[in-house]
């Protein structure tokens, strides 16, 4: 649209052993659907490699915290479990530094599944390490590639209420959790277990994660609340 800015959203992503044409390479990697969501929705992606350094911040509109491996028990005072035992120490580090700055700067700032759970752990919180093995928890959703879907409960009063309603539809494919949002207001819970499943910095102009990942579900009121936050 003529006259509309589009603001650039910094999407981290991990890296990887890839196959990359005849050879094993550490790649850089990310599902196409957070980069075509930011797209959808206005926004100019800019992919955010771990290791970068978080000075970035000053040339980005908004900050995606993108889905990926565990986080290391260690950064919320435990030790890692059997089920933990895929870590980066690298990406925790890099993402850690970038988010803080976000917050720091009131950047808007979005956070999916790993990324909303380092964002509470950063804020003091813990993590559910393996919820098939938690009570209460066990029969929450997929896991280990499988994907299923359940419901949320929104709380009145919230960001996340103003933008989405009372009620959500959630997609499920992870075995760690919230157990204590920390410093963070929780703003929806699971509608069958009670897990949390979003929180958010009320005095920041757009501070949220969520559990779920919207960008597969298209909930694309999130993302348009998001890159909307980014342009002003």
């Amino acid at each position: 649209m003529l006259g509309v800015i589009s603001p650039v959203i910094g999407i981290t992503c991990p890296a990887r052993p890839t196959k990359w044409a005849n050879w094993e390479l550490d790649a850089v990697v990310l599902p196409t659907t957070y980069h075509k969501m930011v797209i959808e929705c206005g926004g100019i992606p800019l992919l955010i490699p771990p290791g970068c350094s978080s000075d970035v911040i000053d040339r980005i509109d908004g900050l995606l915290i993108s889905g990926g491996p565990d986080i290391n028990a260690k950064l919320y005072g435990e030790i890692n479990g059997p089920y933990t035992n895929e870590i980066y120490p690298e990406q925790d580090a890099s993402e850690i530094e970038l988010m803080k700055s976000a917050i720091a700067k009131d950047i808007p700032l979005l956070c999916i599944c790993r990324g909303f759970q380092l964002l509470c752990v950063i804020n003091g919180g813990k993590l559910h390490q393996h919820l098939p093995e938690t009570e209460g928890h066990r029969n929450h959703g997929g896991w280990n590639g499988e994907v299923t879907e359940h419901g949320v409960e929104i709380l009145e009063g919230t960001k996340l209420w103003e933008i989405m309603g009372p009620h959500a539809t959630a997609n499920s494919t992870h075995h760690q959790g919230v157990s204590d949002p920390g410093e963070l207001s929780v703003s929806a819970y699971s509608s069958h277990d009670n897990l949390i499943e979003a929180v958010e910095i009320k005095s920041r102009k757009f501070c949220i994660g969520v559990q779920w990942h919207p960008e597969r579900i298209d909930h694309v009121s999130l993302y348009l609340a998001f890159i909307k936050s980014a342009r002003g």
